[in-house]
């Protein structure tokens, strides 16, 4: 028989180790992630679908399907390359279409996941309105937008928003972030769909000062917790050997402080957010680079120059060494 004093003690220990076992299994939880998806050079041509569709955010564009995309050369790959771009050598007709760009989405959905886009290059110039960001199209805004990249008009730096559905709002402390709040209302519906965004530190994070760089990394996790983005300019000693090399697993909480957190703490993250594809455009004027174009230091009007300046448009691509997600 086991004496009382040993038997408590022993009791005591094995609690202990339990609570422990707990915490490590819950911290492991949502910090480490397994390569599902592995998205480098030709592989774009299999993971995305092509959207030739009209531009929901009413861009002088016209996006293309794959097959026109080829043919024009603004969508091709090589070993380790994929490009995305649009047209540089059609003076367009003021009554006709609006310049050839592309639009692609998953062909996979996420929820609780990571995803790495490693990018030598993002599309710069007046009227340009590049962006990298998961929806789910058919049931927007109420289940969730998360905007990684997007920017217009060569405008510095970054800035990540979430836009959703009534209820949804962050706090305005309290948030590990090295960015810059701006709207906490997510409401999609509030002050003309603005949603809750954050503005990056860093001005090599987007524009020209991103591509004299050489690019670099952008990560992003979605959990029940939390939505956290992180940057890393490519000449950083800080980025992490995870995702500089692109590892089988990635470990989140070795990654140092995002760019942009979103808890959960006033947002129920489950509700508003479900199953996600990842989406990349490229758009040029519409409802938000046209709008502010004026502000901009760009020359004419928003329309009327990508209308008449093709070679304007030779730096508008997006250039990406990867793609992965982890889950």
């Amino acid at each position: 028989m086991i004496p009382k004093t040993l038997s408590s003690n022993l009791l005591k220990a094995l609690l202990l180790t339990a609570s422990l076992m707990s915490f490590i299994v819950k911290g492991v939880h949502g910090e480490t992630y397994h390569l599902r998806d592995n998205v480098v050079g030709g592989a774009f041509f299999d993971a995305f679908e092509w959207q030739a569709i009209e531009d929901p955010t009413h861009g002088r564009v016209q996006y293309v399907d794959q097959q026109t995309a080829r043919k024009l050369n603004l969508t091709y790959a090589s070993r380790n390359s994929f490009v995305l771009r649009a047209d540089d050598r059609t003076v367009l007709n003021p009554l006709g279409p609006g310049r050839a760009s592309v639009r692609i989405r998953t062909k996979k959905t996420y929820t609780t996941h990571v995803a790495v886009f490693d990018l030598r290059h993002i599309p710069q110039g007046c009227g340009t309105w590049p962006a990298i960001w998961e929806t789910d199209e058919v049931n927007w805004p109420n289940a969730g937008e998360v905007d990684i990249v997007e920017g217009v008009n060569d405008q510095v730096p970054n800035a990540s928003t979430l836009h959703t559905g009534p209820g949804c709002t962050m706090p305005d402390s309290g948030r590990t972030q090295t960015g810059t709040n701006g709207q906490l209302d997510c409401d999609a519906a509030v002050n003309g769909n603005t949603g809750c965004g954050v503005t990056y530190p860093t001005l090599e994070s987007y524009g020209p000062l991103f591509n004299r760089n050489g690019g670099g990394w952008y990560a992003v996790e979605r959990n029940d917790e939390s939505i956290r983005v992180w940057f890393w300019p490519r000449n950083s000693g800080s980025v992490p050997p995870d995702v500089r090399y692109g590892g089988a697993v990635v470990v989140t909480d070795s990654w140092g402080v995002p760019a942009a957190h979103f808890p959960n703490t006033q947002c129920d993250l489950r509700r508003h957010f479900g199953d996600h594809n990842i989406i990349i455009n490229l758009t040029l004027c519409g409802d938000w680079a046209g709008s502010v174009y004026g502000q901009s230091g760009c020359p004419s009007t928003c329309v009327d120059f990508v209308n008449n300046n093709p070679a304007a448009f030779r730096e508008a691509y997006f250039d990406f060494a990867a793609l992965r997600v982890y889950q």
